[in-house]
C-alpha cells in the first residue's frame, strides 16, 4: 500500500509517490497507525500553485482533510462495496482500533510483485511454466530453469500439492481423465524439499520462483519457505476458502480464468475486492492445446472493465504468435509452459515451447512492448527528423528578395531538402515582409515569419566555446559572435577538397571527423571484418591530415582536436560482455597504427542507440562509464564528454548522470559537446528541452574541468543564422555554466 503516509510526511514526499504510483490520494496516520486524514492529489497540486514550493517541507497534518470516509472491517460483507467504489474511488478499511488493514480502489493502474518488477517496468512479466514437465527428476527441473533463464524468462514456476488433502480417495467410479491425472501426479511429483531447492536455485540465477498452491496445507508450507507471491490455478478460481487463505497472506496474486463463466469472473473479482487490492488476472483457455479460435484475445478488455486493473495472458496454445500478440493487447504478465521434449508424458508437453521458442517469443514480447509506445501528441523521432531532413521539401525562394519586399506566392517553390520550413506553412508568409535579403535558393525559416527580434549571441564564457560548422558557412557565424573557435563537421567529399579555406582566422578550430565515408563506409576501427577496418584506419588518417593542413590558416596554438566516433556498433542488438572485450581489443590495435601527429584525439562518449543513414543501432563501446574508465585509464586516451550522447546512456542505464556517470568519466575529458536528450535516442534537442540536469552540471564543470572548451551541438543549430547555437549559449550562461 504505497498511498498510506504518516501525519508529518512532508507535502512534497506524498507528491512524489503519488506521481511515481499514479494513486490519486494519500491516506494519513498518527504514530500508532490509526487513519487520521487524507489528501487528494488536487489538494497538493493547488498547494503547490498557491505557494510555489514545488520541494515544501511542509508537513502534511497542516494541510489534510480530517473527514475521511472508511470502512470498518466486520462490516464488509454488509455493505454494496461496488457502489461505494464508484463513489469515492478509494476507500480505507479499518479495523477497531482504527487502522488501516488495506485500501479498496474502484481501478488499479499499479501491480508489482515486490521488488522484482512492476507493471511501471514498461514489459511484461514473463513466466516459464515448468510445473511438472521435469517429470519428477530435480537434476532436470535444474536444466530448465536454467534454460528458461538463458530464454529470457523473469520467473519460473512450479506446482506444489499436498496429494492427501487434494483428492479424494479412489473409488472404481472415478472418471478416466481423474484417474489419468492423478496417475501423472503421481509419478512425476517432486518432494517439497527438492522444490525448495528449485526456488533457490532461481533466487541463485536472478530469476524470480514462483509456486501454485493447489491446497492450503501446501500454501502453509510455501509460506514457511518464504514465498515472495503466489500463482492461483484456473482450477481454483472459484475456490474461496483457498482464496481467502492467500489473501491473508499479503502478498501479490496472479490468478488464472480458464475454464470459469462472466459471471464468475465477476463475483471472484467483487470478492477479492473486498479483502485486496494486489491481485491480477490472467485470460486463460484451459484446453491443452487451445484451438485458436477459441482463444478469444479481446476478451482481455472485459477482463481488464471487470478487475478494473492490469490482466494478463496464461497460454496452452501452439505456438508463440498468440502470446506475444497477447502483449500488444496490453497483457502486462505472460505465461508459457515450458520443457525440453514436447512428446513426453503428459498433457502440458504438448503445448510448451522448446528453449529456442520461447526465447523466440520472449524477443517478440519486447519488441512489440517496446513498440506501443504511448498515444501521447505524435512527435517526431530522431531517426523521422533525420529522414525529413533528407527528403522532404521545404519553401525556397525562387528569385532574390530583397529587405521590406511583401511576400507573394510567386516568390515561393518548393524543393528538398527539408531544412527550411515546410510546404504546408507558405500562407503564413504571404502578406509579411521581408526582414533580410534572402538570395534566390535561399530557405524560408519561421524568423521569417515571426517579428524581428534582436539576437543575443556576444557571451562572457571565461573557457573556449565555440559552435559546429561547415567550411560554407564558419565566417558567417564567427562574424556573429565573438566565439573563440569553431568546429568543423567534415563530410567525406571535404577531404577531396584542395585547400577550401583561404586567408588567415584569428581564432581556432577543431575538427570533427566524418562516420560516413565514400561507398556507404561507416567507420568502425573495432570491426572483426580486417579489411574494413583497415579501411576505416585509412580515412581517419586522411582525415587527420586534412585537420593538419587546416592549422596553416587559424590562430591555432595547440594541436586542434579531433573528434572521433571510433566506432564498435551493431545492427540486431548489444554485444555480449565477450564481444565487445574483443572489440575492445580490435580498437586498441587501430589506435596503435594511426599517426596522430598534430592532432589531440578526443573519443566521443556514445548513446545506446546511434543512427545511422536514418536507422536505429546499438552501441557497444563508450556507452557505459565503467568502460570507459578502464578504456582511458589503460590507453591514456581522452574523450569528448557529448553530454546529450552520455543522457541517453544514463537513461537507457537508469543510473544518476551526475553521480554516477559524470564523476566516473570526468578525469579523461579533454572537450565537450554540451546539448539535452531525451530519454534513449532523443538526441540533440534545444537545451533546456530534455533530460539533462544543466544547473548541477554546470556548477559541475565549473569546478571540475573550467578549462575544457565547449560547442553546443544542437540538431540542426545551425539553421536560420545560428539561431538554435545561440540560444543554447544564452541558456547555458545564463544557467551558470563559465
Amino acid at each position: 500500500m504505497n498511498n498510506i503516509f504518516n501525519i508529518d510526511s512532508t507535502i512534497s514526499e506524498i507528491f512524489s509517490v503519488l506521481e511515481k504510483f499514479k494513486n490519486k490520494v494519500a491516506f494519513l496516520i498518527d504514530d500508532d497507525g490509526v487513519l487520521t486524514g487524507s489528501l487528494t492529489d488536487g489538494d497538493l497540486r493547488r498547494f503547490v500553485l498557491n505557494t510555489g514550493e514545488i520541494e515544501s517541507k511542509t508537513p502534511a497534518r497542516e494541510l489534510m482533510n480530517t473527514d475521511v470516509y472508511c470502512i470498518h472491517d466486520k462490516n464488509i460483507d454488509k455493505l454494496p462495496v461496488n457502489g461505494l467504489l464508484e463513489k469515492y474511488g478509494e476507500i480505507p478499511v479499518v479495523d477497531e482500533k482504527g487502522q488501516i488493514i488495506r485500501i479498496l480502489s474502484n481501478e488499479r493502474t499499479y501491480f508489482s510483485l515486490g521488488e522484482t518488477w512492476s507493471t511501471d517496468s514498461g514489459e511484461p512479466f514473463v513466466i516459464a511454466e515448468i510445473g511438472n514437465n521435469h517429470q519428477g527428476d530435480l537434476n532436470t527441473a535444474f536444466e530448465l530453469i536454467k534454460s528458461a533463464k538463458e530464454s529470457g524468462a523473469d520467473c519460473a514456476k512450479f506446482q506444489m500439492r499436498t496429494m492427501s488433502s487434494l483428492y479424494r480417495k479412489t473409488t472404481k467410479s472415478n472418471d478416466l481423465g481423474a484417474e489419468y491425472t492423478l496417475d501423472l501426479l503421481s509419478k512425476f511429483q517432486l518432494s517439497d524439499e527438492e522444490l525448495y531447492k528449485c526456488f533457490d536455485y532461481c533466487r541463485e540465477l536472478g530469476m524470480m520462483p514462483l509456486c501454485t498452491p493447489w491446497d492450503i496445507e501446501s500454501l502453509r508450507k510455501l509460506e514457511d519457505y518464504g514465498m515472495q507471491g503466489y500463482k492461483v490455478a484456473s482450477a481454483d478460481f472459484t475456490n474461496y476458502e483457498l482464496l481467502e487463505a492467500l489473501v491473508q497472506t499479503g502478498k501479490p496474486l496472479i490468478i488464472s480464468t480458464g475454464m470459469s463463466t462472466e459471471l464468475e469472473c465477476i463475483q471472484t473479482v467483487e470478492f477479492l475486492n473486498k479483502r485486496t487490492s494486489s491481485f491480477i488476472l490472467l485470460h486463460c483457455n484451459s484446453t491443452y492445446p487451445t484451438p485458436f479460435k477459441d482463444v478469444n484475445l479481446k476478451y482481455l478488455k472485459t477482463l481488464r472493465r471487470i478487475s478494473k486493473s492490469p490482466v494478463g495472458y496464461s497460454g496452452h496454445e501452439r505456438g508463440t504468435s498468440v502470446a506475444i500478440a497477447a502483449a500488444a493487447l496490453g497483457a502486462v504478465v505472460i505465461e508459457k509452459h515450458f520443457t525440453f521434449d514436447k512428446d513426453q508424458e503428459g498433457n502440458d508437453h504438448k503445448v510448451s515451447l522448446l528453449p529456442n521458442e520461447f526465447k523466440q517469443m520472449v524477443q517478440g514480447i519486447k519488441e512489440v512492448s517496446s513498440s506501443l509506445g504511448t498515444n501521447i501528441e505524435r512527435s517526431l523521432t530522431q531517426g523521422e527528423l533525420i529522414n525529413r531532413e533528407n527528403l522532404a521539401k521545404s519553401i525556397i525562394a525562387k528569385r532574390h528578395v530583397s529587405t521590406g519586399e511583401v511576400f507573394s506566392e510567386d516568390m515561393f517553390v518548393f524543393r528538398s531538402p527539408g531544412q527550411g520550413l515546410q510546404p504546408n506553412r507558405m500562407f503564413e508568409l504571404l502578406g509579411k515582409r521581408a526582414q533580410r535579403d534572402i538570395e534566390e535558393g535561399d530557405f524560408l525559416f519561421q524568423s521569417d515569419i515571426d517579428e524581428k527580434k534582436s539576437i543575443f549571441n556576444q557571451f562572457n564564457y571565461t573557457r573556449a566555446f565555440g559552435v559546429p560548422v561547415r567550411y560554407g558557412d564558419y565566417l558567417k557565424m564567427k562574424s556573429m559572435s565573438n566565439i573563440n573557435f569553431v568546429e568543423f563537421h567534415l563530410s567525406y567529399q571535404d577531404l577531396n577538397l584542395n585547400d577550401p579555406i583561404e586567408g588567415y582566422n584569428d581564432f581556432g578550430y577543431s575538427v570533427h571527423a566524418p562516420e560516413l565515408f565514400a561507398d556507404d563506409h561507416l567507420l568502425d576501427l573495432a570491426s572483426l571484418d580486417d579489411a574494413y577496418r583497415i579501411k576505416s584506419v585509412l580515412n581517419l588518417q586522411r582525415t587527420i591530415e586534412t585537420a593538419r593542413d587546416l592549422r596553416k590558416h587559424f590562430d591555432q596554438e595547440s594541436d586542434p582536436t579531433l573528434i572521433v566516433n571510433v566506432g564498435g556498433w551493431s545492427q540486431k542488438g548489444f554485444l555480449s560482455q565477450k564481444e565487445v572485450q574483443q572489440k575492445t581489443e580490435i580498437l586498441k590495435k587501430s589506435l596503435n597504427e594511426i599517426d596522430f601527429t598534430g592532432v589531440e584525439l578526443s573519443i566521443q562518449t556514445m548513446p545506446p542507440y546511434p543512427w545511422h543513414f536514418g536507422g536505429q543501432q546499438y552501441h557497444n563501446l563508450f556507452v557505459d562509464p565503467e568502460f570507459i574508465d578502464e578504456f582511458c585509464s589503460e590507453t591514456g586516451h581522452k574523450i569528448c564528454l557529448d553530454v546529450s550522447h552520455s543522457m541517453m546512456t544514463c537513461n537507457y542505464l537508469k543510473i544518476d548522470f551526475i553521480k554516477e556517470y559524470y564523476a566516473k568519466i570526468k578525469k579523461y575529458v579533454n572537450y565537450m559537446h554540451i546539448v539535452d536528450a531525451k530519454d534513449v535516442d532523443g538526441e540533440g534537442v534545444q537545451i533546456g528541452s530534455g533530460d539533462v540536469p544543466f544547473e548541477e552540471l554546470c556548477n559541475s564543470l565549473n569546478n571540475d574541468l573550467p578549462d575544457i572548451a565547449f560547442v553546443p551541438e544542437v540538431w540542426q543549430g545551425h539553421k536560420d543564422s545560428g539561431a538554435g547555437f545561440w540560444d543554447a549559449l544564452k541558456f547555458l550562461f545564463e544557467t551558470g555554466l563559465r
